[in-house]
């Protein structure tokens, strides 16, 4: 890891980090339990515990731009083993859809793809469907021949059910997704109408 230079963080970035996950990320004081136990440490470039002390730090670059926010598989392990009773994986996961917003991922194009694929499943069914999240997902990312061998075998064994599994519930499950849509909205606005205001401030 790259020197840091203490006192130039970005304490916003700390501050939002702790509303959106409702966690105080000063009470890590890095005994590296998250670490020791998580199962996906080998794909990350920064360990749970690194990742915890660059927001304290208010590193926002260096975290949404990490490959760690994409590779989480929020098992919460890391949850289940702090000390201090840190929900690390909320922390994370808030950390990833902040990345989202910012439009950071880059080489994890494909992660953000098949993530959009699972949540469109699940809005249109209550659940997900695998055989629509593998068609939407091979579609959007323009791969639709790739492990096409491997459909035979798992329709076969019922890992791919031709049609959802649809739950009671649905519209709740909707009326989520456009809540989220709706606050989206009125962050968007919010965000151009700031951006539109002259920089003295109204007079």
């Amino acid at each position: 890891m790259e020197p840091i230079q203490l006192g130039r963080g970005d304490t916003e970035f700390i501050r939002k980090v702790e509303e959106e996950s409702r966690q105080v990320v000063k009470k890590c004081y890095q005994c590296g339990n998250c670490t020791a136990g998580c199962p996906m440490s080998f794909s990350y470039d920064y360990t749970a515990n690194q990742l915890m002390r660059l927001i304290q730090l208010g590193q926002r670059e260096r975290v949404l731009k990490s490959r760690a926010v994409w590779m989480c598989v929020t098992c919460e392990t890391c949850t289940t083993r702090c000390p201090n009773e840190i929900d690390v994986a909320r922390v994370l996961d808030v950390c990833r859809h902040m990345a989202r917003k910012a439009g950071y991922g880059g080489v994890f194009n494909n992660m953000r793809v098949f993530a959009d694929s699972f949540l469109q499943t699940v809005r249109w069914n209550g659940k997900s469907h695998e055989l629509g999240l593998m068609a939407l997902f091979k579609m959007r990312a323009m791969k639709p021949f790739s492990d096409l061998s491997l459909a035979p075998s798992m329709l076969l064994k019922g890992k791919l059910p031709y049609l959802p599994h649809r739950i009671k519930g649905r519209s709740e499950v909707a009326g989520i997704f456009k809540r989220f849509s709706e606050q989206q909205l009125k962050e968007l606005h919010a965000q151009t109408t700031d951006d539109k205001k002259p920089a003295g401030g109204d007079k």
